[in-house]
Formats: structure tokens, C-alpha cells, sequence
């Protein structure tokens, strides 16, 4: 077999970012596994012992014959690219030949390894700067054994330089984490002083393996999305016609974080920091979370190598994104129809829990108000009936739906308002007592025509919209004076506008809120981040009611 591992033209190594490859425990395992994920592995295991500072992994990949071997730890050799336009067309997770030459500088290193198409495997043991020292033919499975020993045996300083052997591990853990996402179909099995310490089993989609990352998350409460799109206008003509973009994302009424340390962004199926790229996430969420809550997204793009500049990051963790603008607006896209209710989201699965709390709470107090006089329209939701003069009960052909009322309708305010942020003059004026400077350049800040009317008392002469038609438009006002940015101001009004809870309603007012809700860009939280809805499916209802249960034909079951 020819070798297809080459060292690279100077003028290439001198275009490729210098840095340090490796400086930590994880580090090591991040450069081995994407030489196996290149090598086209599905399976891996990864063998630590820190104490010891030695680090083992096995795949079951190509494999390399031996005069790859014997070139592998050389200096900027590499199979993956071989000449400067390469560069720019980068599909593998490595390209630098680097790491293992790194390795060889700071450990002790030695590969076993053997092609499928061979009998017999080589083991090579390297010497300082790459040079193999030691070959010897192996009895192997077709796949590749890297064993990295006395890490730093020659840096102590480095390594009393590094956190402790847990903060090393966890950082372990999260590395090979962030990989699994990013490879779906691969089995991990992952081992610490020879003790299995966690697996990661294969997936069809990246929404079935996250909950074995993310253990509070189940996979019901995740929406899943890949949309084709158009490459950028600037991009190559020679590139791919077409990129995919997949979003995994938490439903916002069901899973958020304290933190945003669950907002990822992988490229060409290697996780990067990109922070416009975040931002973009965090605002396309504003507005559907509670306060201070963010979101659990997972957004994939598969785009030609063209589009991407990689010499943003020494480890390549962090990218320049041509066109980057135009991205942006196609992930906007892309979570705002995530986010909405369709004929494909009617049947999500919900909790098992919620079900039978809201069920055994609707056997207790009853109050159902139930009519099915209205006849059946050609929208998704049929409303049937309202529950205490709060919560809307709507079916559909997989189960029912309670929508909660007031903040449904405040949903459908909010984003009217957002589109259409009236302010109309109000004859006779609104006379407030008592504001502060602060309170007064607030309502100039929203757009409030508002002057003094005496002493301590001033005259608002133009107001939302909205709040003319309330009673209460004075207390509103009042409370706009308060603070906060026009989005602030624009909740507060939808909140004070929307109809309230105890309010009857009839079948066609209901029929008509459960139109305009779902027709919004995030019915799924209010914009305070509270839940609307609750989904009841068939099934779920069926499992309760005990409706497998076959006594005997005599009873018409």
C-alpha cells in the first residue's frame, strides 16, 4: 500500500497558525480522537490514568500501513491536505500534522496499528521530535492503539502549571461530550484507572444522544430541525450548492439553564466558538425564556470549507465565518420556525408527570365547562370548552391541548406590538402626580408626549395604542414610567391589555384566540417565559383511563 501520509511544502506550514497543540490531559484525547474520527471510526475507547499521566486510545479505523507510521510523528506530516489551496478547502478535523509530533516532544509515544486489507500490524515506538526508534510487526484488530505515557515527564513546571486530576477530568469529559455531538453514530467507551468510567452510545440523531449528555433534558423536550440552504451570495461558484443547517433546540416552555453554557455551535462537524454566531442564538430566544433563563440550542452547519477561515484559533476551537451576516439571518429563520406550532409539533410527547398531576387535579375539582356545538373548522385546534374561565381546552386528532388564556393573548399582543408600536394622541390628556426626572425621560424614551401641567403634575398627551380603551390607562402609564428598554415597555402594555384569567368566553371568541395565538412567531411561552400550553396526547389519556383494559365483549369494549 502507497503511504498517504506527506510532509507539507514549507510555503504551506508557514500559512498554517503556529501554537501550542498540547498543554493539557484533554488536549491529548482532542487530537487522538479527531485523528480517529478522520480515520473514519465508529468506535472508541479512551483509557486514562492521570496520576500516571498516560493516556491510551483504540479505534477501529483505517488504520495506517507502516511507512505511515514511520512518518506519522514527523513534523507537519499529514495525509489530510497538500498544497496552500487545500487550505482553503479543509474537510477533515485535522490538517497541521502537529499533535502527534507535539506528542513526541512531551511524552512518550507509541502506535500500533493495522489496515483492514492487511494480515499483520506494525507497533512503532518514537523517539524526541518523531523518529521512530522502535518497529516491531503486531498481532491487532484492523484499527489503531496510541499510547501517550509520562506526559510533561520532561515539563514539571507544566505540569504543577495545570488545575488539579478532577478539574483535568471533567474538562476530559466535556471534550469528548462536545465531540459525541458532533458524530452521533459513534460508541464511546470511556475508562478511568481501569475502571469504566462512561459510555456514549451511538444515535440516529443528535436529539436522541443529548440526553445522555444533558441528563436533566429528555428527548421530548427537544425540537429538531435540518433545512437545506442556499450558500452564501459571495461564496466559491465551484462550492456545494446547497448547506444544511441543524438546530437541536429546548422548547423553551420545557428546558433552560441558569447559565448560557448550553448554546453550541459546530462546524463541518467540529465544535467552535463563534460568538456571533451565539448571539445570534441568545436573541432569536429573547423574549421566550423567564428572566435570566437561556436556552439549550444546538446548531450544526454544514457549509463548504470555502466559507471558513480556520486561522481565527491556534487548536482551531474558534473560526472566522465568511458572509457571516448572512448566517446569522439563516439560523434566525431557522429557530423561529423551530419555535412554532405546526401540524408536525401537535403530537409532541410531554411528561408522564404533568399528565397525571393536571389529570388527578381535574378529578378533584371538576368545573369543566364543555360544549361541542361548534363546528369543525379546517384549523388544527378545535376549541371545546373552557375550564374555570382560565384555560382554554382545545382538541385536535392526536388528543387535546389546555391553553391558559391571558397569557396566550399576551403572546399575540406582545408580537403585534413589536410589529406595530403605536403611539396616538389622547384627548384629554392623562394627568400624572409626582414623577421624577427618571420617570419623565423614561416615557420620552418609548415615545410619550409628555410636559409639565403644574406644579408637580404632568400632562401625557399621546400613549400606546392598546391602553386608550382601559379603564386602568392612567395606572399603566404609571407603571411604563418605571423603567426598562421599548421591548420592556411593549411586554408590560400586552400583559395590562391581554384578557385576564376569570373571564368567560364564548366558543368563537375561544376558536379565535387559539387562531391568532398559533399564528405567532413563539406560542409556546409567553414573553415572560411562562408556558401556554399543555399537551394531552390520545395515548397519554388512554394509559390513564385504563382503556387497554378488555374485560369481556359483554361490555361493548
Amino acid at each position: 500500500m502507497v503511504s498517504t501520509i506527506q510532509a507539507l511544502p514549507t510555503e504551506v506550514v508557514h500559512l498554517i497558525t503556529a501554537g501550542e497543540v498540547i498543554d493539557s490531559l484533554a488536549s491529548v484525547v482532542r487530537e487522538l480522537v479527531e485523528n480517529s474520527l478522520d480515520a473514519g471510526a465508529t468506535r472508541i475507547v479512551i483509557c486514562l490514568w492521570p496520576e500516571q499521566w498516560r493516556v491510551r486510545l483504540s479505534d477501529n479505523g483505517c488504520g495506517m500501513t507502516l511507512d505511515d507510521l514511520q512518518q506519522a510523528a514527523t513534523a507537519h506530516s499529514t495525509s489530510k491536505i497538500r498544497s496552500c489551496a487545500d487550505l482553503w478547502k479543509i474537510t477533515s478535523l485535522g490538517f497541521r500534522g502537529e499533535a502527534l509530533h507535539s506528542l513526541t516532544t512531551l511524552a512518550d509515544l507509541e502506535i500500533v496499528s493495522r489496515p483492514s486489507a492487511l494480515e499483520l500490524g506494525w507497533q512503532v515506538v518514537y523517539g524526541y521530535g518523531g523518529e521512530a526508534i522502535q518497529v516491531e510487526a503486531a498481532a491487532i484488530a484492523p484499527g489503531t492503539v496510541v499510547t501517550v505515557s509520562n506526559l510533561f515527564g520532561n515539563f514539571l513546571a507544566r505540569r504543577q502549571g495545570l488545575p488539579n486530576i478532577a478539574q483535568q477530568m471533567k474538562a476530559v469529559q466535556a471534550t469528548i461530550q462536545q465531540i459525541a455531538l458532533c458524530h452521533p453514530h459513534v460508541t464511546w467507551q470511556v475508562w478511568h484507572n481501569d475502571r469504566e468510567w462512561f459510555t456514549i452510545s451511538p444515535a440516529t440523531t443528535v436529539g436522541q444522544l443529548l440526553p445522555q449528555i444533558l441528563h436533566q433534558v429528555r428527548q421530548s423536550d427537544l425540537h429538531e430541525l435540518e433545512v437545506e440552504v442556499l450558500n452564501a451570495p459571495q461564496a466559491d461558484k465551484h462550492s456545494m450548492a446547497a448547506s444544511r443547517l441543524h438546530l437541536v433546540i429546548g422548547l423553551p416552555d420545557r428546558c433552560h439553564r441558569h447559565r448560557p453554557d448550553w448554546v453550541r455551535v459546530a462546524v463541518n462537524k467540529r465544535m467552535v466558538k463563534s460568538p456571533e454566531l451565539e448571539q445570534t442564538i441568545l436573541t432569536a430566544f429573547h423574549r421566550t425564556l423567564p428572566r435570566d433563563r437561556y436556552p439549550v440550542c444546538f446548531l450544526h452547519l454544514c457549509i463548504s470549507p470555502s466559507q471558513i477561515n480556520w486561522n481565527r484559533h491556534p487548536a482551531k476551537a474558534e473560526i472566522y465565518l465568511n458572509e457571516i451576516s448572512y448566517w446569522q439571518e439563516q439560523i434566525t429563520q431557522a429557530i423561529d420556525q423551530a419555535l412554532r406550532i405546526n401540524s408536525t409539533t401537535l403530537k409532541e410527547a410531554v411528561h408522564t408527570t404533568r399528565v397525571s398531576k393536571l389529570l388527578k387535579a381535574a378529578e378533584e375539582q371538576g368545573g369543566y365547562n364543555l360544549n361541542r356545538s361548534i363546528p369543525q373548522t379546517p384549523h388544527s385546534l378545535k376549541a371545546v370548552g373552557q375550564i374555570n374561565h382560565t384555560y382554554i381546552a382545545a382538541e385536535h386528532p392526536g388528543g387535546m391541548w389546555l391553553v391558559e388564556q391571558h397569557i396566550a393573548h399576551e403572546r399575540v399582543l406582545y408580537e403585534q406590538l413589536t410589529d406595530n408600536w403605536q403611539i396616538i394622541p389622547i384627548e384629554p390628556p392623562v394627568i400624572l402626580y409626582q414623577l421624577s426626572a427618571t420617570q419623565v425621560s423614561q416615557l420620552q424614551r418609548i415615545g410619550l408626549d409628555i410636559e409639565p401641567f403644574g406644579e408637580q403634575l404632568w400632562a401625557i398627551r399621546s400613549a400606546p395604542a392598546l391602553l386608550l380603551s382601559r379603564d386602568d390607562c392612567a395606572d399603566a402609564i404609571l407603571e411604563l414610567s418605571w423603567g426598562g428598554d421599548l421591548q420592556t415597555a411593549q411586554v408590560a402594555v400586552a400583559c395590562r391589555s391581554a384578557i385576564r384569567n376569570g373571564t368567560p368566553l364564548s366558543l368563537e371568541e375561544m376558536q379565535t384566540l387559539l387562531e391568532q395565538w398559533q399564528s405567532t412567531r413563539n406560542p409556546r411561552t409567553c414573553p415572560h417565559g411562562r408556558p401556554i400550553c399543555l399537551s394531552l396526547e390520545e395515548q397519554a389519556l388512554a394509559r390513564f383511563f385504563r382503556r387497554n383494559w378488555v374485560i369481556g365483549k359483554s361490555h361493548g369494549i
